[in-house]
Formats: structure tokens, C-alpha cells, sequence
């Protein structure tokens, strides 16, 4: 049993309201160069945005018709020849009125961009930051769709172009070009609505190499439960329904899913990563800050503001609210059986409140970084992936680890 206690972040985010559902995204925490906070030296490294412009003849584009992007930084020495891909996430949208309003934004155009984003976390090129990705080909690629880079549709009359398959297709061509079709190592990895694509695009993923190749896959925030809210409805399921009719995702789902179950549910990852071929590594937080926030206790769903303080500061939560809490952290292990029982597969579930760990320095690698047992989260993904050992990490429940960064909103 570990001590009690926890490491607080005031997360300063800004968050988006559109139909009740808030456009919440870790990589939109106002980034700080505090050392001692994130456990980084010096700055980071900035990268600079590249746009495919061979996109659009594919009909490749982002939501408002513009080039999509990815900010590439070239590796070297011993890993001139792996590659990591990282896809970006962000929520998603799933009504018109909610994707007009995104296609004015970064997450739904590529006018709206930086120009220039820091590499921090698993994309650091720093080996006391990142010690085993820190020199290898390491790319970020940018979310402009709304639909985790799995729709293929548009709406002519609101001029949304539901494309992101076809961003998908396009990064992955335009990258094997650039020399990804070398590589002797390759790792996708995604957080939140980018951990749903590296889930679906996975087994695509490891279908662009030989056989000689190592290709995994990882997962970071991306375990999205088909779970029930404080009113007992579901309220993450009704969002999902519509962004897979929206933007035309069906097509895009495996079959292995859909011919058993609804297209919507099959955009829920525990349908999905029994399937999954190629091994997987899930990094998650059991209470899920996005899934707190946004699909159990969405203002929607308590209109009387019970939650309200909970929801942003677990400190807040009453008894009855953290049994509820722990139910959800139930559910998801539950939904993590079968999948764990597999050999070729990783997980890191730490009993935080947080949402996607890989992308921040203090979470990823650091002297106070969250840890299961004597092993951080880099640590077992990288343990993992050159197969130094078997991890299958699973915190005991809160409040017993004083290890977690967790969020606090205001």
C-alpha cells in the first residue's frame, strides 16, 4: 500500500463549450518553462510545422479545406532508422454546429496552427528527458477532423470536409517517402482522441512495414468507457453516435466490430483492442480527468451542480461521489481482462486523476514522475517495446498512490 498523498498541478485550461461537450485536450495546458514543475533542463525543443501539399489532390484535407500538417524532427546515431508517430488529439465534433465552430480553430484547420510546437515528453530529444526515443525520427502529426482520423465524408452545404482517413493515408504516405519505409523500428502512439487512432489504425500501421520491422502500438488517454453518467444516461455514447454519422467513420471501423456490434459502439476502444493484432500498450489514468469532466459528470447530466467541485478537484468529491469514481476505475479494469491476458500486450493504469501522460515531462520522465511499484511510465513503455520484460501495471485504488500529478481545475 503506498502513502497517501499526491503531487497537485492547477491545470490552466481553456475549455470550449459547444452543445454541453467541452473541447478538453492535455496538450492545451498553457505550457510553462518552470524547471522544477516540469522536470525539464532548459528549453525545449521547437518544431516547426510541415503541411502535406500533395493532401488535397487526395481530397486529404481539414475540416475547413485546408492542407493537414505534422511537425517532424529527424533522428540520429542509433535510431537514424526508427521512427515514432504521435498522434495529436483534441475532442471531437458531432453535430454541424459543433464542427463549423471547430474549422475556425487548430483543431479544424491548419490557417489556425502554431507555427511551431515544443517537443517534450516522449517526443523529447533529450536521453535524460526521453532515454529510449530520445534519437529516433520523431513525429507529431496535427488533428484537424474531429473524428480521431477515421471519417471519409463531407457536408457540401455547411462546407465541412469530413476527411480524416484520408489524413491518415496521406501522413503515412508522405512519411514512408521521407524515409519511414526503412525503418527497422516504429512505435504509433496517440493520446485521448489521438489514443482512439492509434487504436484504429493500428494493425494499417504495422501493415506499411516488412516483416522484419518492429511495430507497436500506444495508447495514451485513449480508453474511453462506454460507461454511465451521474444521471444515468450516456452521455459519451450519444456524442460518439454522432461523430460516427457525421463523418461517415462506419466504413472505417473493423469488421471484426461492426459485424457483431453497433458501428457506435465499435468506436469505443474496450470493442476494440481485443482485435487488435499488432501489441499494444494502454497508458491510462483510472480516473480519467477528460472522462470526469466530459462523459460521467458533464454539466448536462447535473444540472443542480452537485458535481460542479468534484468534477474539477477530487478533494471536492464526497463519499458517495468517490464510490462512484471507484465503480468507473472497476469498469475499466474489467474492460482490460482479456486484453492483459495477452503477452504481446503493456499497460500502465495508475489510480491518478489525469489524462494523457506521455505528452508532459513531469508525467513521462522526471524525478517525481507517477511510478507503479519502482518503474515510471517511461520506464515501462520502454521496457515493454524492446521486450525487456512483460509489464502489465495496475495501481491499487485511490487514495493510496503519492506518486500521481494530479489535475486541478478552476
Amino acid at each position: 500500500m503506498k502513502p497517501f498523498g499526491s503531487v497537485m498541478f492547477m491545470a490552466l485550461v481553456f475549455m470550449n463549450w459547444a452543445n454541453g461537450y467541452e473541447d478538453l485536450n492535455m496538450t492545451e495546458l498553457l505550457y510553462s518553462y518552470r524547471d522544477a514543475e516540469y522536470g525539464i533542463s532548459g528549453r525545449p525543443l521547437m518544431v516547426g510545422l510541415t503541411l502535406i501539399y500533395g493532401a488535397a489532390a487526395k481530397g486529404a484535407v481539414c475540416l475547413d479545406g485546408s492542407l493537414p500538417g505534422y511537425h517532424f524532427h529527424q533522428g540520429y546515431g542509433s535510431g537514424a532508422n526508427s521512427w515514432l508517430i504521435q498522434l495529436e488529439g483534441g475532442g471531437w465534433c458531432d453535430t454541424i454546429r459543433n464542427c463549423v465552430y471547430r474549422k475556425k480553430t487548430r483543431r479544424g484547420s491548419s490557417t489556425y496552427m502554431e507555427q511551431q510546437i515544443p517537443f517534450t515528453g516522449i517526443l523529447s530529444n533529450k536521453a535524460a528527458e526521453n532515454p529510449d526515443f530520445f534519437n529516433w525520427n520523431r513525429v507529431k502529426i496535427r488533428y484537424c477532423d474531429g473524428a480521431s482520423f477515421s471519417g471519409d465524408s463531407q457536408n457540401q452545404a455547411a462546407q465541412l470536409y469530413f476527411r480524416g482517413q484520408r489524413i491518415w493515408s496521406a501522413a503515412m504516405e508522405e512519411l514512408m517517402s521521407k524515409g519511414m519505409r526503412y525503418a527497422n523500428q516504429a512505435l504509433l502512439s496517440g493520446c485521448s482522441a489521438g489514443g482512439v487512432a492509434s487504436i484504429l489504425h493500428c494493425d494499417e500501421f504495422r501493415n506499411l512495414f516488412s516483416g522484419y520491422t518492429r511495430v507497436k502500438c500506444l495508447s495514451d488517454g485513449g480508453m474511453f468507457l462506454d460507461a454511465m453518467d451521474v444521471s444515468g444516461r450516456r452521455t459519451l455514447r450519444r456524442m460518439f453516435r454522432g461523430v460516427v454519422s457525421l463523418q461517415g467513420v462506419q466504413k472505417n471501423l473493423p469488421g471484426s466490430c461492426t459485424n457483431h456490434l453497433n458501428p457506435t459502439l465499435c468506436f469505443f476502444p474496450q470493442h476494440l483492442i481485443g482485435a487488435v493484432e499488432t501489441p499494444l500498450f494502454l497508458v491510462n489514468a483510472a480516473y480519467d480527468t477528460w472522462q470526469v469532466l466530459d462523459s460521467l459528470a458533464p454539466p448536462s447530466a447535473d444540472p443542480r451542480g452537485y458535481w460542479s467541485q468534484c468534477r474539477k478537484n477530487h478533494a471536492y468529491c464526497t463519499a458517495p461521489q468517490i464510490n462512484f469514481l471507484q465503480d468507473f476505475r472497476y469498469q475499466m479494469l474489467r474492460a482490460l481482462t482479456s486484453f492483459s491476458r495477452s503477452s504481446k500486450n503493456g499497460l500502465f493504469i495508475n489510480s491518478c486523476f489525469s489524462h494523457c501522460q506521455t505528452e508532459r515531462q513531469d508525467t513521462w520522465f522526471a524525478p517525481q514522475s507517477p511510478h507503479i511499484g519502482n518503474k515510471g511510465i517511461a520506464q515501462s513503455v520502454g521496457n515493454w517495446y524492446f521486450n525487456r520484460g512483460g509489464v502489465k501495471a495496475i495501481d491499487c485504488p485511490y487514495p493510496c498512490d503519492n506518486s500521481c500529478h494530479n489535475l486541478v481545475f478552476r
